[in-house]
């Protein structure tokens, strides 16, 4: 069973930068890992994913400011947000990808206002 913690979330300016993280127990290994985000009255969507030898996607919205990035060694899987904007307002969660429903955390909160 995969346990995944998010951490790293906060208030930026627009502009500004933050790395959440992701901590992960389990076959963390083995899985294509991916981030998300749910704005308030919007669907969540997916952000970003990384293979388990580390090739990467980003939707067109974060693609050039956003990088997602993963350490095996410490179970943790990264993103680091670069260039925010209001739009980016959101909880953002990470889970396998594709998502297994029993998986997904709290979230971590990012507010991206001046």
């Amino acid at each position: 069973q995969v346990q995944l913690v998010e951490s790293g979330g906060g208030l930026v300016q627009p502009g500004g930068s933050l790395r959440l993280s992701c901590a992960a127990s389990g076959i963390f290994s083995s899985y294509t890992m991916g981030w998300y985000r749910q704005a308030p009255a919007k669907q969540r969507e997916l952000v970003a994913t990384i293979t388990t030898n580390s090739v990467t996607y980003y939707a067109d919205s974060v693609k050039g400011r956003f990088a997602i990035s993963r350490d095996n060694a410490k179970n943790t899987v990264y993103l680091q947000m670069n260039s925010l904007k209001p739009v980016d307002t959101a909880v953002y969660y990470c889970n396998k990808f594709p998502a297994g429903v029993a998986y997904w955390g709290r979230g971590t909160q990012v507010t991206v206002s001046s």
